[in-house]
């Protein structure tokens, strides 16, 4: 028995000593300014594995963040890891699947576009599998969520405002090689600064706390200037157009009861649906892509 218990401190101790020393070269090492991708990845791993190791002293997260940070040194191919390395409840698999597939669909146009959220997501979406994986502390676990969603929203708006600059660019070339006297300048929205785009899920039109709070900050920004509102659902090319074109419908009738909740007069609110008409970033048919699932909310006055 004796033999056995001294067995299990040894296991213990060299385990313990193994997530000290990869935290301990990280917690060691300087970081500068982050300039790229792999850069960001150090970064946004090391605050996890220092709040881990810190504030939380669990040495098994700690490890895992600092290895990662540390392989970030090595190579840019770094990923969230997959659902079957977490032990996660049931009810809860689902819905991080589906947020490890919407960030490796836009993994490499956001390496490319925007590094720094792209690492930010990444680094989340394993500190939400992590969290949710213990179970037990509701305000990390949305910390974590909220802080993914964050990244990726910023992500779908890079992608689709990268799309509308290229297409505007080969519609100018065209112009240019119609006529060099003159040249028409197209833009994706003149407004820009009175919509709000929010996205959504594969095949789901529910809203998570962040989209709520984006919804609302737009109208403490801008609701004073707005005195008709256009609610514009739009769906990927995923699925049927006539399904697209319903469920588009649905996420403008869930965003409309959004701003109804906070104050806006039902009759100053029109919706649309345009099924997957007017993607933000064009796709062959029966693609998914998440930055093709969202509601515009625009002015319309």
């Amino acid at each position: 028995m004796k033999f056995k218990y001294l067995i299990s401190i040894i296991s213990i101790l060299i385990f313990l000593t193994g997530c000290s020393a990869s935290y301990k070269e990280l917690s060691t090492m300087e970081t500068n300014k982050p300039r790229n991708f792999q850069e960001h990845l150090l970064s946004e791993y090391k605050k996890r594995a220092t709040f881990e190791a810190e504030e939380m002293h669990d040495w098994n997260s700690a490890k895992l963040y600092s290895e990662k940070a540390l392989k970030s040194l090595e190579t840019d191919e770094i990923y969230p890891e997959e659902i079957s390395y977490w032990k996660l409840p049931e009810e809860n698999i689902n819905e991080i699947r589906i947020a490890y597939d919407n960030l490796m669909t836009i993994y490499k146009d956001a390496k490319k576009i925007d590094p720094f959220n792209l690492a930010k997501a990444i680094s989340s979406l394993d500190c939400w599998s992590e969290q949710q994986e213990e179970n037990w502390q509701a305000w990390d676990i949305n910390s974590c969520k909220n802080d993914f969603l964050n990244a990726m929203h910023n992500i779908y708006e890079k992608i689709s405002t990268q799309e509308n600059e290229q297409e505007n660019t080969n519609k100018n070339n065209n112009l240019e090689n119609e006529s060099k006297d003159e040249v028409t300048i197209v833009t994706k929205n003149e407004n820009k600064e009175l919509m709000q785009i929010i996205y959504f899920d594969f095949d789901k039109f529910n809203l998570s706390e962040v989209s709520k709070d984006k919804i609302k900050k737009f109208l403490n920004n801008y609701g004073s200037l707005i005195n008709e509102y256009l609610v514009v659902g739009h769906t990927d090319t995923k699925g049927t157009n006539k399904y697209n074109l319903s469920l588009s419908i649905k996420r403008a009738e869930v965003v409309k009861e959004i701003l109804i909740n906070y104050g806006i007069n039902q009759n100053s609110i029109k919706i649309l649906g345009k099924g997957e008409e007017s993607l933000a970033v064009h796709t062959p048919d029966d693609t998914k892509q998440p930055a093709n699932r969202r509601v515009e909310i625009k002015k319309t006055n």
